[in-house]
C-alpha cells in the first residue's frame, strides 16, 4: 500500500514554511536555508528549484528564526524628524539605498523633532535588537546618551559634526556638515553684495536651524551689519505660506530691510511668492536667501540663492559606517569614531 504523501505543515500565521519549501523542492531544510541565505554554497539546479518553490507558496523567511540563528536581527533603527520634510526623506533615500544590498532593513522612527519623543522612540527601537542605529543631530536627552552609551552595537549621528571634546564620555561617529558655517556663508555673502540691513527669518527651531542662525549672526555681526530687531525666529513648522506671512510681517515693522536669510528653501519660496504678490522687486530691492537647495530651487522666479547640503550622501555614507561596524560585531568605531564632514556648497543664483 503506497504511502500517504505528507500533508505540508504551515506556520501558525498559516504562512508556508520552510519544511514546506523543502518538500516542494526535494531537498532539505537546511539546504533551502543556505540556498535562501548564501545562494554560492549550493549549485544553481538546486538553488533554481528552491527559489521556484518559494515562490510558488509564497514563503516568506522568519526574522525571528534567522535571528536566533545568526545572532543578527538584520534590521537598523533609523530615528529621523519628520517624513514630511524633504532633507530626510533624502537623508532616508540614501540608507535605504545602501543597507538594501546588503540585506539590511531599516526601522524608520520619527521623533517629530523632541528630545523627549525621541528617547521613547529609541527605547522602542532598541527592544527590537537592531544590529546600528542612525540618529538625526546630537540635541539628545540624558536617557538617551545612557541608553547609547550601554550598546555594543554601532551608532552613527548625522546632519551634525561632533566638536572637539564634546562627549567624551559617549565617542561619538558623525557624518553631516558643519551648519554654522553654512550659515556664517550665507549673511558672508549677503553683506560681500552691499546689503547693509540683512533680516533673518526662521521657523521650526531645532537645533540645526539655530546652528545655522548663530553662523548668519556671527558673519553679520563680522561684517558690522548686526540688527537684532531684523531677526524673526518663530517655533512654527516651515512652510511656503509661512515664509509669505513672515516676510510681510518683517517688512511692515522693518521696511528698510534690505536682504533676508530665510533658513529653509520652503520659507524662502513662500518670501519670493510673496514679492511677487506685492510687486516687490527681487534682487534689486530685496535679496532673498534660502538653505537646502531643495527641488525647485532653481526654478523660482528668479532662481533661488540657497546653500545645498549633502543629505542624500550623508544617508549613505551613515549606512556605509555602519556596515562596516555591524560586520566587525566588535564596538571598534566606538572605541576609534569617525567625523565625517561632507561639506555644503553656497548656490548662488539671481535672488541675491
Amino acid at each position: 500500500m503506497a504511502a500517504t504523501p505528507r500533508k505540508p505543515r504551515s506556520s501558525r500565521s498559516g504562512r508556508a514554511t520552510m519544511a514546506d519549501v523543502a518538500a516542494a523542492a526535494g531537498v532539505s531544510a537546511m539546504t533551502v536555508s543556505r540556498a535562501l541565505r548564501r545562494p554560492d554554497t549550493v549549485s544553481e539546479e538546486v538553488r533554481a528549484r528552491v527559489e521556484e518553490a518559494s515562490r510558488r507558496l509564497g514563503f516568506v523567511p522568519s526574522r525571528v528564526a534567522s535571528a536566533l540563528a545568526s545572532a543578527r536581527t538584520m534590521t537598523v533603527a533609523v530615528l529621523i524628524p519628520s517624513l514630511t520634510n524633504a532633507v530626510f526623506i533624502d537623508l532616508l533615500a540614501g540608507v535605504q539605498e545602501t543597507l538594501s544590498p546588503q540585506g539590511y532593513q531599516p526601522l524608520v522612527g520619527i521623533t517629530g523633532y523632541g528630545a523627549e519623543a525621541e528617547e521613547r522612540v529609541l527605547r522602542t527601537q532598541l527592544a527590537h535588537d537592531p544590529d546600528g542605529v542612525i540618529l538625526s543631530g546630537l540635541d539628545h536627552t540624558p536617557g538617551t546618551w545612557d541608553m547609547l552609551r550601554s550598546l555594543t552595537i554601532p551608532v552613527v549621528h548625522t546632519m551634525d559634526l561632533i566638536a572637539e571634546g564634546e562627549h567624551d564620555d559617549c565617542p561619538v561617529q558623525t557624518v553631516g556638515f558643519s551648519q554654522f558655517d553654512a550659515g556664517y556663508a550665507v549673511g558672508a555673502h549677503l553683506a560681500a553684495r552691499g546689503r547693509r540691513r540683512i533680516g533673518l527669518i526662521a521657523g521650526q527651531l531645532d537645533p540645526r536651524t539655530r546652528q545655522r542662525c548663530d553662523g548668519w549672526r556671527q558673519a553679520v555681526r563680522d561684517a558690522g551689519r548686526h540688527d537684532p530687531a531684523l531677526e524673526l525666529m518663530v517655533p512654527d513648522a516651515t512652510s511656503v505660506a509661512l515664509g509669505a506671512e513672515l516676510l510681510e510681517r518683517t517688512l511692515a515693522t522693518h521696511p528698510d530691510t534690505d536682504a533676508l536669510f530665510l533658513c529653509n528653501d520652503d520659507l524662502a519660496q513662500g518670501a519670493l511668492f510673496q514679492c511677487a504678490r506685492l510687486g516687490i522687486p527681487v534682487p534689486e530691492r530685496l535679496a532673498v536667501a534660502g538653505f537646502n537647495d531643495l527641488a525647485g530651487a532653481a526654478w523660482t522666479v528668479p532662481p533661488l540663492t540657497t546653500v545645498a547640503t549633502p543629505r542624500r550622501a550623508i544617508g549613505v555614507e551613515a549606512a556605509r559606517l555602519l556596515i562596516a561596524g555591524m560586520a566587525d560585531r566588535t564596538p571598534k568605531s566606538r572605541e576609534n569614531p569617525r567625523r565625517v564632514d561632507l561639506g555644503f556648497r553656497l548656490m548662488v543664483r539671481e535672488t541675491t
